[in-house]
């Protein structure tokens, strides 16, 4: 063999993404996080239905109907 250290490497490379699938392996758990921008987002929301509640159409009042 001409590289000796290209073949060790292959191996290397070979080996840890073949175990790295193995039931076994490793994990690192994923935290969940708050959004950053949440309250912002959530003041934004209530702001919007207070406003779309108060210009909401009215229906209109019921007409008489003569018989």
């Amino acid at each position: 063999m001409e590289l000796p250290t290209g073949y060790i490497t292959a191996l290397d490379a070979m080996n840890r993404h073949v175990n790295s699938a193995r039931p076994d392996a490793p994990v690192q758990i994923e935290r969940a996080r708050r959004a950053p921008l949440a309250p912002t987002r959530q003041a934004a929301a209530v702001a919007l239905r207070r406003l779309a509640d108060r210009i909401q159409p009215r229906p209109l009042p019921a007409t008489p109907h003569c018989s």
